[in-house]
Parts: C-alpha cells; sequence; structure tokens
C-alpha cells in the first residue's frame, strides 16, 4: 500500500509539472530545461548544472534533443517544452558531444561515447529508449556527426582539435556501419584569415590556438552545409561557422557570412557547436551552447534561434537580441521573429531582504549572468523590490537562478523551483504577475509570459523554496514596454578596418535617452546577419572578420520604449 501512494504521488508531480507546460507563444534564450549537474568536477567539489553540444531531430513527429553528459535526454512536440526521458539504456557517463540521425522515420541513430572509440546505437522506440549498438566500433572520434545520405550512402564526420581538420568517411551501413574508402579531411582552423577562429574572450588570446569542432551536416535544395564551432565553448565568442559543397565529402567552400551563429554580446553570451532541425511550419531551427563559465569553464546553457537560407544559399542564423522574447517555433507566420518587448529591469534600483558575502541585490540587474545575489536564507520572507522607475506594461519576467555551493551531482530527480513575482504601481498595492509557489517544475531559467499583460512600476519577487541549498539568482529580467521614447538615429557612427584586417575599430556619439546599442554587420547591405550588443559603452573593437571580405556596418540604440531608427550602412573594404 505504501508503494502505491508513493506512485500514486509520483504521478501527481508528473501532471502538474505538465500542467506548467502551459502554452506561451514566445520563449527566451537560455533555454529553461532541467539541466543535469555534471560530475566532471565532484572530486574537487564543485557542483554545477551544464547543458551543451545539442543534437536536436525530429523522428515521427516528436523532436529528441541528446545533451552532453546528461545521463539521458529530452523529448519535445513544440521545440518549446522539453520533458526527459530515463532510457532504458544509456551511457553510464551521459554520452558525450552526441550525434544523432532519423532515417526515414524508421530507426533512430546516435553515437557520442566519451571515450571516442564507440558504436553506433539504434532504435525505433526513442520513447522507451531500449538501444541496441551495431557489433563495429568506430574508433579515435571526437565530437561525431552522423548523415545519411537520399540514397541511403552514411558517413561520420568528427573533430575537436586545435590541430587537426574536420574529417569525414563513408560508413558501410549494410554492413554494421563499418569504415569504407579514406579518411578525407575536409576543413581546418585557418586563423590567420577567419578572425572569429581566434581563442580567448573577445578572440584576444595571442597564444593559443583556437578549437575547431563539432561537426553537423545539413543538406538544402541539394547543397550540403557543414557546421562547425570554433574557437572554444568557455568564451563570449564561441560561435558556429558553415562550409558549402555538392557532396557529403566535399570540396568545401568556406561561407562569406560566417559566423552564422554568432551571440557575443548581452546578457548570456555564445551559441556554438549546435545543430540544425526543421521545425513546426517546416522552418529551420539551429540549437547551442551558451557559456555561463563561473563554476568552471564547461558551465553551460542551451539556446535556439530561427535559421534561414537567402536567395543566394547563404545559411545564416537570426541572433539579433538574442536572449529577449521571441515568438515560438509554432507561432503563425513568425519563425523566431524578435517581439519588440524590451528589457525594462536594466540597471534599475533593486532592494533584497537580505544578502550574503557581498553579493548584493543590484547584481540582479546588471545583464552579467556571472554576478549574482546571494540571500542569507532559503525561506518565504527573501524577497527582492525592482523600481521600473517608471510605470510600464509587462509582457514576462525570467528569473535565472545560479548554483552556488549546491552540492548536487549527476541526474537529480524532484528539484522545484517555487516562487512568486508581483506588480505595483504604488509600492503598496500589488497584484500577482506569476505564481510558482505550488510548482513542480524543475526551471533554473525560468521564462514566464503573462496571460495578459500588466502595468505595473514595481517588480517583486517573493521567494518560497528552491530546491538548493542556498537561494541565489543571477538576473531577474523584466521585459514589456515602456511609455516613454524611444531612442534617436545614433549619429556618426564611424568603422575604422585595422591594418590587420581581422579587426575594426568602431565608435559613435553617445546617444541620451538609451540603455546600450545594437551593432548589426554583413557582407551586403541586405544581409546584416550577425549582430552584437553593447551595454554602457560607444565604442567596439571587433575582431572576428573575414580577411578579404568587404563589409557593411549599422547600428542602432535601444532603451525600454524600444528601438531607434537603423542607421544608413556604411561599407567598409576588404
Amino acid at each position: 500500500m505504501r508503494y502505491l501512494l508513493l506512485f500514486i504521488a509520483f504521478l501527481g508531480c508528473v501532471f502538474f509539472a505538465r500542467a506548467q507546460d502551459m502554452h506561451a507563444d514566445t520563449y527566451c534564450n537560455p533555454l529553461n530545461i532541467d539541466y543535469t549537474y555534471m560530475i566532471y568536477n565532484s572530486d574537487k567539489d564543485i557542483s554545477y548544472r551544464s547543458g551543451a553540444d545539442p543534437a536536436v531531430v525530429e523522428f515521427r513527429g516528436i523532436y529528441y534533443m541528446f545533451v552532453t553528459r546528461s545521463m539521458g535526454y529530452w523529448y519535445s512536440r513544440d521545440l518549446m517544452n522539453w520533458h526527459f526521458i530515463h532510457p532504458e539504456k544509456w551511457y553510464f557517463q551521459g554520452s558525450n558531444a552526441p550525434a544523432a540521425f532519423n532515417y526515414k522515420d524508421s530507426v533512430l541513430y546516435v553515437t557520442g561515447d566519451p571515450s571516442g572509440n564507440m558504436s553506433i546505437l539504434y532504435t525505433d522506440d526513442p520513447m522507451k529508449g531500449d538501444w541496441k549498438a551495431v557489433p563495429a566500433i568506430l574508433n579515435d572520434l571526437q565530437d561525431p556527426a552522423l548523415f545519411i545520405d537520399d540514397d541511403g550512402q552514411a558517413y561520420v564526420f568528427w573533430g575537436s582539435s586545435n590541430v587537426y581538420p574536420i574529417r569525414g568517411q563513408k560508413l558501410n551501413k549494410d554492413k554494421r556501419f563499418l569504415p569504407e574508402g579514406e579518411i578525407v579531411p575536409l576543413f581546418g582552423i585557418d586563423m590567420t584569415k577567419h578572425g572569429w577562429e581566434r581563442f580567448g574572450e573577445n578572440h584576444t588570446d595571442t597564444v593559443l590556438g583556437g578549437y575547431i569542432e563539432g561537426p553537423w551536416l545539413t543538406k538544402h535544395n541539394g547543397k550540403y552545409y557543414m557546421q562547425y564551432a570554433a574557437p572554444g565553448t568557455e568564451f563570449n565568442v564561441y560561435a558556429d561557422g558553415v562550409y558549402i559543397a555538392d557532396s557529403p565529402l566535399g570540396p568545401y567552400t568556406y561561407a562569406p557570412n560566417n559566423p552564422i551563429s554568432y551571440k557575443p554580446g548581452g546578457f548570456m553570451n555564445g551559441a556554438g557547436h549546435g545543430s540544425t532541425v526543421i521545425g513546426p511550419g517546416g522552418n529551420y531551427w539551429h540549437f547551442a551552447s551558451m557559456s555561463l563559465s563561473y563554476n568552471v569553464n564547461w558551465e553551460r546553457r542551451l539556446c535556439m534561434f530561427p535559421t534561414f537560407f537567402d536567395p543566394e544559399g547563404l545559411m545564416y542564423v537570426d541572433t539579433n537580441f538574442g536572449d529577449y522574447p521571441h515568438y515560438a517555433p509554432d507561432a503563425p507566420g513568425k519563425h523566431g521573429q524578435f517581439t519588440g518587448w524590451m528589457l525594462l529591469s536594466y540597471n534599475k534600483p533593486v532592494r533584497s531582504s537580505s544578502f550574503a558575502e557581498n553579493y548584493k541585490a543590484e547584481n540582479v540587474t546588471d545583464e552579467n549572468v556571472k554576478t549574482f545575489w546571494l540571500a542569507s536564507g532559503n525561506n518565504d520572507a527573501q524577497t527582492l523590490d525592482i523600481d521600473l522607475e517608471a510605470p510600464a506594461t509587462i509582457y514576462a519576467v525570467q528569473v535565472n537562478y545560479f548554483d552556488y555551493k549546491t552540492n548536487l551531482y549527476g541526474r537529480t530527480e524532484g528539484l522545484y523551483y517555487r516562487y512568486m513575482v508581483e506588480g505595483s504601481l504604488d509600492g503598496t498595492n500589488w497584484f500577482t504577475l506569476a505564481d510558482r509557489s505550488k510548482g513542480y517544475k524543475d526551471a533554473p531559467n525560468d521564462y514566464v509570459q503573462l496571460d495578459t499583460p500588466q502595468r505595473a512600476r514595481y517588480i517583486r519577487y517573493r521567494n518560497v523554496k528552491v530546491p538548493t541549498p542556498y537561494l541565489a539568482i543571477s538576473d531577474l529580467r523584466v521585459f514589456g514596454l515602456g511609455e516613454g521614447k524611444k531612442p534617436q538615429t545614433v549619429k556618426n557612427f564611424r568603422v575604422i578596418r585595422q591594418p590587420d584586417r581581422r579587426d575594426a575599430m568602431l565608435a559613435w556619439d553617445e546617444q541620451p535617452n538609451c540603455q546600450g546599442y545594437n551593432i548589426r554587420w554583413g557582407i551586403a547591405p541586405d544581409k546584416l546577419y550577425s549582430s552584437w550588443m553593447v551595454y554602457g559603452d560607444n565604442a567596439l573593437f571587433l575582431k572576428s572578420l573575414t580577411v578579404g571580405q568587404t563589409y557593411y556596418f549599422a547600428i542602432e540604440a535601444f532603451n525600454e520604449n524600444g528601438l531607434s531608427p537603423l542607421s544608413k550602412p556604411v561599407k567598409v573594404e576588404e
């Protein structure tokens, strides 16, 4: 009887967790999933969550997401609400930089053994996870990618090195996926020409060579798009580039608009080592890794961005305002467009009920994921109060919790974040914006779109209970629209390409009445596919250009009320 009651209680928790998957029209990076606690640094007593190197595929109408060292994987029906699967059989230590491929909706293939020596696993029931292994072993692979072409020919690609290139080889699918033919070097890192492949934060490390890793192949309109990551997962400039070919083993040509998935500025940075999948409505989406890198370098989160192919066949990923709310994959006619909801909480005054070890409340509004507020207790007496300094219409909030001495390792169940967010116009009379006080959801980066937008000036976070020993929040982000004026067009925008043609110095007149600036650039005035958000400065030293490539740059200012007009593009010669 006791076990029956426990089982019923478990089903109740599952029901309530699913019930919290209320359909929303929008999402916000980083993705809010129940990230696994890593065991890499358990010998040093360092506890942290991480999710990286996502391989996302669709199989029989359901999306599956395989993530490094997660002790299982996730599924979703809409690319929005992800639920964890404990498969019957899986890697004891979790997969590493996993690969996945759906073969004609009959078999789902996966591989990614942390040792680098691996069989290809397969199943026709990934929800159950009764994985079987082909008897052949592929040796010395890191960051593998699987691809089976329309003619049934299978391939494996791999690479994670600052010396060796991305490589590929044919596999005989009918003979246990045994390798056949020669190993083919496809392309390597070329930091002398590709500025964005240089190592370090903002590409500033002049000693170490950047890594090239994480291949993923997408076929579109008869062309093969080999995506790859560089220069290092721990940096704000971790990104994905692409080479294009007429056949899976090349020869490959470097895309002139590289990197295609790049997010160096804003709240959480990085958009590298990912995968591309066709989502709802036949639209492409790119999933990637973002860098948190506070407890250790490998502390990461996941993101997704709408992805396109332009009329000239160039692949690009829209990371513009990439950690602000965007429309959901299944929102009709939107394909992940930016909602236009602005950040209302940036650098606004904030008070807390308590703080510990000098981790003060102002850290929750600074748009820096590596700073955080630490409360003196983890109970329902803990609060945060933000003054937006003027009334605004609130559309959504995002609560980003922080792992401070969490002492959790591996896959941990029963982690629930419980809190409330309230609003007020006068600081006295409060109403509910988001109620998670009785939730059964593991939500370390909880994003809540309000059912009905509310007008408020004051925002209050009320803690109920979080599942970690300490209550720590990196940022409490409030999105909506203010009632004031938008910034004016930025004046005197100038771009000076440096003698090292990989670099450019950008500067502009400081604009009154703005929070920050959004730099956009590309290889043509109508191909400004890359962007970089800048807070608190009116200059940027950009080190991610390709030698021999002409560029166009433009800038826009933003504040709580919206965006300024985009400046006229400035041409910068190769």
